[in-house]
């Protein structure tokens, strides 16, 4: 069953389990925004057993009402991705701000407020997000030490070694091999996590890319990465939530 609430200002689209709960989960959409895949994400997560939270997180902004799913696919097409990479560089600027950063983390902070009051979730939370959502895994995990498990896909965690070391959590994060960018950083911030004594484990996939998860990409789904990493996320979140 799946419905709409609204937390403080923020939509939240709820997927919940047909039997026992086995905890609570938020999803984190790309920077797409909340479209159907992260719904359907969140639909496959309650099918396990998690009462889902998945709030939009860009709503309002310019790119969640500029970019359609044909720019999804035209970025990882390369004959397209040329022209489609600056457009989308200029949607995301006013994302990247210190501010836009600071109001997303309280509303995800009122999210997580709001899964884990609920008597079934037994204050048991956990968060997976993808790209702009696995860098906000990040993010939630470095200011909320309730939480219980983080998993971000493909995302970004520039925080030193002393913001890191307030991360309550064990993560489990996933890469594509040929995502470049992020690929790169991974040496340097299995150092920093390390540093801070964090429960750390990361999957690289080889020769995938940036969301190889997302299975309404043609251009960049990779379906034996994607089923790999779906069954170690759900044992992780067992491991980590349900036990």
């Amino acid at each position: 069953m799946s419905k709409v609430i609204k937390i403080d200002d923020t939509e939240v689209y709820v997927a919940e389990p047909s039997q026992e709960v086995k905890g609570g989960l938020i999803v984190i959409h790309e920077v797409w925004g909340l479209n159907n895949h992260t719904k359907d994400v969140a639909d496959r997560f309650a099918r396990q057993g998690y009462l889902v939270y998945a709030p939009e997180l860009l709503s309002g902004m310019a790119i969640k009402e500029k970019v359609d799913e044909q720019m999804q696919h035209d970025l990882f097409n390369p004959e397209k991705r040329s022209a489609v990479q600056p457009v989308l560089m200029e949607l995301m600027q006013p994302t990247q701000t210190p501010e836009f950063t600071a109001k997303t983390i309280i509303k995800l902070q009122a999210v997580f407020n709001a899964l884990y009051a609920i008597p079934a979730v037994k204050q048991r939370v956990g968060i997976v997000g993808f790209c702009f959502g696995g860098s906000y895994c990040f993010n939630l995990a470095v200011v909320e030490p309730r939480l219980k498990a983080a998993v971000p896909f493909y995302g970004h965690c520039g925080h030193p070694v002393e913001k890191l070391r307030q991360i309550n959590t064990p993560i489990l994060a996933f890469y594509g091999e040929n995502d470049r960018g992020l690929a790169t950083e991974l040496p340097d911030l299995e150092n920093r996590m390390h540093a801070a004594s964090v429960d750390f484990s990361y999957r690289v996939y080889a020769n995938t890319g940036h969301a190889f998860f997302n299975d309404t990409n043609p251009y960049a789904y990779d379906k034996t990465a994607a089923t790999d990493a779906w069954r170690r996320t759900l044992e992780f979140l067992d491991n980590s939530i349900s036990r």
